[in-house]
């Protein structure tokens, strides 16, 4: 349930126009959040981004009548968006609305056989029991691993800063107790005997860039988190709620400069100054806030400066989520028609632990896939014309840094192809319905997100790259440099991100501390 702030109880702070300045770089969810929790605290805030709208991968691309979401489609943990509001004075339900998704989502097995997800108990013991009635006592016992992984890991370690190694000391205990060391497909098939059950108690990670079979067994918090809070839809896309984050930060007097490239962070005397833009012009401020993927932070907005710990090499040598394959389609006349395909579905193909092989380990484009399917007009009949309706289908494909990286120009054509044939098995005759299409590559990401080897999710999330481990919300390399977004603590997706500015706001000094010191 949303906790939603009494009118009266609201504010707009005061912002001085010569107060201590702030330039944000990046309008992806971590950037806006940071840019919003800024401007409530006094500071004079100016937000650069080099695409057309506020969103970074939540961007939505129009073409042919539909709306096509490129990014992010879950929203989870609404409660961190509501407070991000009340940080600034205002009310989520003010800027966007989020409404329930029942079941949260739909997994589809090779066998025949599916399983639904809902955070009804009931229901899902149900599932549980419908497909391996034996593994009822093992799901309990799951879903008390996932709440006290929650306890610890998203409303303890996710909100609070661990740039400092006595904090991940303080924790050391707790994760051993946790067997944090496990993976979460680890921890799932001591559980439950059943592949399928192991499969979606599992999978999670991936919408995160992480491996289910490597990745720590804390994010069995997921499970937990969704059924506390439910899994939502954003009306009009992500980019809907990413455009009322900038609605609220612009009334809080923040800036917005689309369309223009940083090409560096100015470093003056170990401190940073200002961006630079690609056309030459700077701008000075107090502190910079990095939105742009870690990786790039550090290897091109940083190239000029001497750094220690987040070096070239290092950052080659760390490991990387996989890449996106996203194809982008619009169908005519198809409303109503596909029943095994809802809002959220997931087609599991015949391997999972050899497919995440090929993709993470031996960076193979294998013949099989899984895919996730989205398709947004069930929901919302604003993305695609009437009676028709707007999909994606996103298949994780392996990221362009492995030895022998996919040529996607060659390649996409065909892989198109074998995706088509994957929903044809369950929507026979879409093909003949499609009539507006876009596609994305591991290339895409990595030119128009700026993001190293076109990962999808920044640097892997395991448990040697996370927390501590991580790119620090501030800098280890430059003072008065911060770092927001799914390359640094707590890490990707949408909660992630959002939770990422919070983090940062406990590191940031007082715009009135700053001003006293000019």
């Amino acid at each position: 349930m949303l906790t939603v702030t009494p009118p009266e109880a609201l504010h707009a702070p005061s912002l001085r126009p010569d107060g201590p300045h702030a330039a944000v770089v990046g309008a992806g969810f971590g950037g806006l959040a940071s840019a919003l929790r800024l401007a409530a605290r006094g500071w004079r805030v100016t937000v650069i981004d080099r695409l057309e709208a506020p969103g970074g991968r939540a961007t939505a691309r129009r073409q042919d009548g539909f709306r096509f979401d490129l990014g992010p489609t879950i929203v989870t943990a609404p409660y961190v968006l509501e407070e991000l509001f009340a940080a600034g004075g205002r009310r989520l339900q003010d800027y966007v609305d989020l409404v329930p998704m029942d079941p949260f989502y739909t997994i589809r097995f090779q066998d025949g056989s599916h399983f639904e997800a809902s955070g009804d108990e009931a229901r899902m013991r149900a599932e549980v029991e419908r497909l391996s009635p034996g593994d009822l006592p093992g799901w309990e016992r799951f879903m008390r691993d996932a709440e006290a992984r929650y306890q610890v890991g998203f409303v303890g370690l996710g909100r609070r800063p661990m740039h400092e190694l006595k904090e991940l000391i303080k924790v050391l205990p707790i994760f051993a107790w946790l067997r944090a060391d496990r993976s979460i497909h680890g921890l799932a098939a001591r559980r439950m005997a059943d592949p399928r059950l192991r499969m979606a108690f599992s999978f999670h990670p991936l919408f995160i860039g992480g491996d289910p079979l490597r990745v720590t067994s804390m994010y069995a918090l997921v499970s937990h988190l969704e059924k506390l809070h439910g899994v939502h839809y954003a009306m009009g896309g992500a980019g809907a709620l990413a455009e009322g984050i900038a609605k609220a930060a612009a009334e809080l007097g923040v800036a917005f400069r689309y369309g223009e490239d940083v090409e560096e962070s100015v470093v003056k005397d170990g401190r940073a100054r200002g961006v630079r833009l690609a056309g030459g012009q700077e701008i000075d401020a107090d502190i910079v806030v990095s939105n742009a993927d870690a990786g790039h932070t550090y290897s091109n907005l940083l190239k000029k400066t001497s750094r220690k710990r987040w070096t070239d090499a290092r950052l080659k040598r760390s490991k990387w989520s996989m890449g996106l394959y996203v194809w982008y389609f619009g169908t005519r006349g198809t409303a109503g028609r596909f029943p095994k395909l809802g809002h959220h579905t997931i087609l599991n193909g015949p391997r999972y632990g050899g497919l995440l092989d090929d993709i993470f380990i031996k960076g193979e484009l294998a013949e099989d896939m899984s895919l996730y399917i989205h398709r947004p007009s069930v929901t919302d009949p604003s993305c695609a014309p009437d009676g028709d309706d707007a999909w994606y289908a996103l298949s994780p494909v392996p990221h362009l840094g492995h030895a022998s990286p996919v040529d996607w120009a060659e390649t996409s054509g065909r892989y198109r192809e074998a995706v088509l044939a994957e929903l044809e098995k369950v929507a026979p005759g879409i093909a003949e319905t499609v009539v507006s299409e876009h596609v994305m590559t591991p290339e895409d990401f990595k030119t128009r997100y700026r993001s190293p080897y076109g990962a999808g999710f920044s640097i892997e999330p395991r448990i040697l790259q996370s927390a501590w481990f991580r790119p620090h919300n501030v800098s280890e390399e430059v003072k008065n440099l911060y770092l927001v977004g799914a390359g640094t603590h707590p890490g990707a997706g949408l909660p992630g991100a959002i939770c990422s500015a919070e983090v940062t706001d406990q590191l940031l000094p007082d715009a009135a501390t700053v001003e006293a010191g000019r």
